[in-house]
């Protein structure tokens, strides 16, 4: 007996919208035979290095919540990056210190949010906060630091609003010396990301909120290579003698 096929029509709807702007672009690009003999080869290097998930966000997530959000009201959203980590330490209170080594090096900073609704106040918002250290590297994945430094979660007061102590974060180089890295430099792009916090919010009858914070001022805020920049999630970094100051406020859209 044949096996019965159930037909997933989102599958095959975007599987048509694929190859039909494929067509498109093969004939507007008229690639020669060893020009896609190239790009095969270097596809499977891609897939073969573990750099898929690195190059898509660096290269195409930003256009696809761009795509999605940029008519919609609430906290415009910016890449997860590759660099997330689950069941990052669970600290006490809204008021709280990044979990970082005794000698962590840096700026220290203060950083001041609230999160809200689009309908409104709400409190009790967990949230998800991540950055890279003083050599711009992440804990769990190229820093010597120890699992989860600059890592944790806690949740916001009955009004929104929260407190975190932390350093300031500095601008990185994206990995080049794969797939991902030789693609950048082949379309001369340089390889930076300006300095950003990540952050993730979590709500009950809300929209999971990602996004990033960038500060004024940063030479890589019109150039970052991941196009992750938004204007609205840029802030100021406010100079307070022996810390740094920022705050930004977020919107969740509801589900």
């Amino acid at each position: 007996m044949a096996e019965t096929v159930v037909k997933n029509e989102r599958v095959l709807q975007a599987y048509e919208g694929f190859v039909k702007h494929m067509k498109a672009f093969l004939d507007e690009q008229q690639f020669n035979h060893e020009e896609y003999t190239n790009f095969v080869h270097w596809a499977d290097r891609l897939g073969k290095s573990g750099e898929i998930p690195l190059f898509l966000d660096v290269f195409v997530e930003s256009y696809v919540l761009e795509a999605k959000y940029k008519d919609s009201p609430g906290t415009e959203p910016s890449l997860l990056g590759p660099y997330y980590e689950e069941n990052s330490p669970e600290l006490e209170g809204s008021k709280v210190v990044i979990p970082q080594r005794a000698d962590e090096a840096g700026d220290k900073m203060k950083f001041f949010g609230n999160v809200s609704s689009v309908n409104g106040p709400i409190g009790k918002t967990k949230v998800e906060w991540w950055q890279d250290d003083a050599d711009g590297l992440y804990s769990n994945y190229d820093s010597d630091a120890p699992d989860f430094n600059l890592r944790g979660q806690f949740y916001t007061d009955e009004n929104g609003d929260f407190e975190v102590e932390s350093i300031v974060p500095i601008p990185y180089q994206i990995p080049t010396s794969g797939p991902t890295g030789e693609f950048t430099f082949a379309a001369g792009y340089h390889a930076y990301r300006p300095a950003h916090i990540h952050i993730k919010f979590d709500h009950e009858g809300h929209e999971t909120l990602i996004t990033q914070v960038f500060f004024e001022g940063d030479i890589w805020l019109e150039t970052d290579v991941a196009s992750g920049v938004r204007s609205s999630l840029t802030t100021e970094l406010r100079d307070k003698g022996d810390h740094k100051e920022a705050s930004l406020n977020f919107v969740m859209r509801t589900e």
